[in-house]
């Protein structure tokens, strides 16, 4: 395997192996349906102690399972560089934020990360955290303070409560991607990266359309840590025209 110059990082190298076969091959866990327990429940506990990419974010110290997804975007798409102006949506319970300072390095180069969520989350040493939502009406002055000014990189992992209506469902989260594009469109500087959450089916085609006309080059992505099952995919836009 080859590494990007930004991939270096050991703890980095080792987590991408890791990302490729976290667990290898191991006895398959089965949890019984107890009286306390609903038959969903237990089925998401036993996905959870079956899931490989859960076992390597805890041995890795990440957040979250979903710290895998943004470091194999990131070794396709070279997403992060030393020194960038990242700005992190709907960051808890922090993973991402975890992998955007150890490849943006805010304590050697003078970049910096903000990360935003409603849920709060314990701060991450080289990032600014704000528990707040995101759609209120002070969270882009807040960021653009946070970051002191332009972003390189702006990501969104942003997602509403799923209600099993696909319409539904696709139509509210496509609302949080416009949003959050809105606020790329404002700070991203030329050259600059969006990256989104969006559901099976894609962005919306207005947004796409903006997309296309916004930056060089715009494409769809579902990294191998999301999970086969889920309707979940992302946006990638290089390349900001400014």
């Amino acid at each position: 395997m080859t590494y990007t110059p930004q991939m270096k990082n050991k703890k980095i190298a080792k987590t991408v192996i890791k990302a490729k076969n976290p667990r290898g091959l191991q006895k398959r866990v089965r949890v019984k349906t107890r009286k306390k327990r609903s038959i969903s429940s237990s089925r998401w506990l036993e996905r959870q102690l079956n899931d490989p990419y859960v076992a390597a974010a805890k041995s890795e110290g990440y957040r979250s399972r979903a710290a895998f997804k943004l470091i194999q975007m990131n070794e396709d798409l070279k997403l992060f560089k030393p020194g960038q102006k990242v700005v992190d949506l709907g960051a808890a319970p922090g993973g991402w934020t975890q992998i955007a300072v150890e490849l943006v390095k805010p304590g050697k180069t003078g970049g910096r990360v903000a990360a935003i969520d409603y849920l709060d989350m314990p701060q991450i040493d080289g990032a600014e955290f704000i528990c707040l939502d995101f759609m209120d009406n002070s969270a882009p002055e807040r960021l653009t303070q946070a970051i002191g000014g332009m972003a390189d990189l702006v990501l969104s992992d942003m997602a509403p409560p799923t209600i099993g209506h696909k319409r539904t469902d696709h139509l509210r989260i496509m609302a949080l991607a416009e949003a959050a594009y809105a606020f790329a469109r404002e700070v991203l500087v030329p050259g600059g990266t969006f990256l989104s959450k969006v559901f099976m089916g894609g962005a919306g085609q207005d947004l796409l359309n903006q997309l296309k006309k916004d930056f060089t080059k715009v494409k769809h992505v579902k990294p191998h840590a999301s999970r086969a099952d889920s309707s979940e995919m992302y946006v990638v836009a290089l390349g900001f025209r400014g």
